[in-house]
């Protein structure tokens, strides 16, 4: 960033012009975090505090909350900042911080939400071998593979695009840091580069998501096998939930970055960017609790304090 053309700010594009408006938005985003710092930190020390929840299933969602805390901690409380205080300005770094998170939390996310997928498809398809396959090395091994390619995807992001020359302003028609709208402030064709790491990237998130598709229908096929309905209930209940988080961030989120220009608009790029920044760390913590008995009995247990000691047990998975 020393450049001696980089912006010496970056001034993000306000969800609205009047004093009004700007103070709804406050507090309408001032609800969704509280929400989501709510929803998660119930599920986070619901397990911990649960031997029983102490699995690879329930292991893996502890850190899918811990990511989805990290990812709408990044953008949304500048969002509110910005509205309280009527301004738009952001420091170099600060957006460059914005970017190196945002994109460290999503690919992290994506990774665990595949190796959730699997998780599913050896606890319902080989059952008997799961103890053996998923045992506790084997999944924090997954796990730091997850935060590990969070940060290397990270990194590319964050240096190739800060050593791009920017020449067309620093006004960014989002309101935070976002690497499509950063790339339109390029000069000539410097953009490519990235542009060329950011298709590389939906190409191996598209790889991901086919192994998760195919892991999908294997478990449909096996759970379509079980005579009991209530077995099947049980297996579509801890798996259609998972699909359809995946479907809407993974929609959302290729579509804003790859996208043509010819499309774009403020309304449309904000939409997008709630849609897969904000809204999925809301209502992950609603849909693996309200879906899943065993996490809604502690979360409830949680909240009646009615633990008495189980919360002094080390963490381990069984």
């Amino acid at each position: 960033m020393s450049n001696s053309s980089f912006p010496t700010e970056f001034l993000l594009l306000p969800f609205a012009d009047t004093r009004q408006l700007q103070l709804l938005h406050f507090a309408l985003f001032l609800g969704i975090y509280l929400a989501a710092l709510l929803g998660n930190g119930l599920i986070l020390i619901a397990i911990a505090c649960n031997h029983h929840l102490h699995t690879p299933m329930y292991f893996f969602l502890l850190n899918l909350s811990l990511l989805d805390l990290g990812s709408i901690s990044i953008n949304v409380p500048k969002a509110m900042a910005n509205s309280l205080w009527d301004t738009r300005a952001i420091s170099p770094y600060g957006c460059a911080a914005q970017i190196f998170f945002f994109f460290f939390f999503i690919s992290a996310q994506f990774s665990l939400l595949t190796i959730m997928a699997y998780d599913r498809y050896i606890a319902i398809c080989k059952p008997l071998h799961y103890r053996t396959i998923m045992d506790s090395r084997t999944c924090v091994n997954m796990a730091e593979a997850a935060w590990g390619s969070g940060v290397l995807n990270a990194v590319l992001h964050t240096v190739n695009t800060f050593s791009l020359p920017l020449c067309q302003g620093n006004a960014l028609d989002q309101f935070f840091c976002e690497i499509p709208q950063i790339l339109k402030l390029c000069c000539s064709d410097a953009y490519l580069q990235e542009v060329g790491l950011l298709v590389v990237s939906a190409c191996l998130l598209f790889v991901c998501f086919l192994f998760l598709v195919l892991s999908y229908v294997q478990i449909f096929r096996a759970v379509l096998r079980i005579p009991s309905q209530h077995g099947r209930h049980k297996a579509f209940s801890t798996c259609l939930p998972h699909l359809a988080v995946v479907c809407l961030f993974l929609s959302t989120a290729t579509f804003a970055y790859l996208k043509p220009s010819s499309i774009s608009s403020p309304f449309l790029d904000h939409l997008l960017a709630v849609l897969y920044s904000v809204v999925p760390p809301v209502v992950n913590p609603l849909i693996y609790s309200m879906r899943n008995k065993d996490l809604k009995n502690a979360v409830s247990k949680l909240v009646l304090g009615r633990f008495y000691g189980t919360h002094k047990d080390p963490f381990t998975l069984h």
